[in-house]
């Protein structure tokens, strides 16, 4: 009979050992890095309700915030999400929120990379962070609209540009760009609401701007130079509002340290029901 309940046992860790480490394999594909690792400029596609816009990342000069932002994308935790800031003429805003106002789990804040020599020119795409923490970027991104020299570092830490719109893309997020916005407060201060008017209740899906999905393409081609990043320089004047992350999230992960203790803890559930 021990002999029996042993067996059992054994069976039932082999069992749990194995989901453990499917899990963690599941964890580790899903992290950037493994994102076409040898490509340092792949391009994602986001496909949005007002059309497509295909960005080139540059891996070589901001490769912590590339594969942060890849490992979202590759969790798909981008898709259904809301452009949920606009500030014409400035930049648009997203990654934080899916469609139904709650948030997209972040993972640890990243290195602040603004260093890198990428400038905040129009169609560029940075990493949105808090105000008074340089290293705070997690999830949320943005497009720049112009050249917004303001977010350059200077005598302090900068926003960190890490790829640009290419092809026709800039047709769609100046279509974005022109929407007119409302105020909801909160986070929702600049949201764009097409054919929607901001005093009327129970906007619908088609009264949002959403992010449908982001998908990393085929190409493999290595085309990072074209960035051409140039010096940063000093701030010279005074800068307009800052584009921060509208909320105080916290860090995300630990799902895999959350999933392992579950899993222990239900081998030693079953090892206290054979015993008893």
């Amino acid at each position: 009979m021990h002999f029996i309940k042993g067996l059992y046992v054994t069976k039932i860790s082999l069992f749990i050992f194995t989901l453990i480490l499917s899990f963690q394999a599941l964890a580790s594909s899903s992290k950037g890095q493994y994102i076409q690792p040898s490509n340092l400029s792949p391009k994602v596609r986001i496909e949005t309700s007002m059309g497509n816009v295909i960005i080139q990342l540059d891996r070589y000069r901001a490769k912590i915030t590339v594969n942060n932002f890849l490992g979202y994308v590759s969790r798909g935790q981008y898709d259904k999400t809301l452009i949920h800031r606009v500030e014409e003429g400035y930049l648009i805003q997203g990654g934080g929120f899916m469609t139904n106002y709650s948030e997209v789990e972040p993972d640890d804040p990243i290195f602040n990379e603004s260093g890198n020599g990428l400038k905040n020119k129009e169609g560029t795409i940075a990493m949105a962070k808090q105000l008074t923490d340089a290293h705070s970027a997690t999830n949320q991104f943005f497009i720049n609209l112009n050249d917004n020299d303001n977010l350059n570092p200077g005598s302090s830490w900068g926003y960190a540009v890490f790829g640009e719109v290419i092809e026709d893309g800039m047709t769609a997020i100046d279509a974005i760009a022109a929407i007119p916005r409302c105020n909801f407060g909160g986070a929702f201060t600049e949201i764009p609401m097409p054919n929607y008017v901001c005093t009327d209740s129970g906007a619908g899906a088609e009264n949002f701007v959403t992010i449908v999905s982001v998908t990393v393409t085929d190409s493999t081609e290595n085309s990072a130079a074209s960035l051409s990043p140039v010096m940063n320089t000093s701030l010279d004047q005074q800068p307009p509002p800052i584009p921060t992350i509208d909320n105080d999230t916290g860090s995300g992960g630990g799902s895999t340290s959350w999933l392992i203790l579950s899993l222990l803890g239900i081998l030693s559930l079953f090892r206290n029901t054979l015993k008893s």
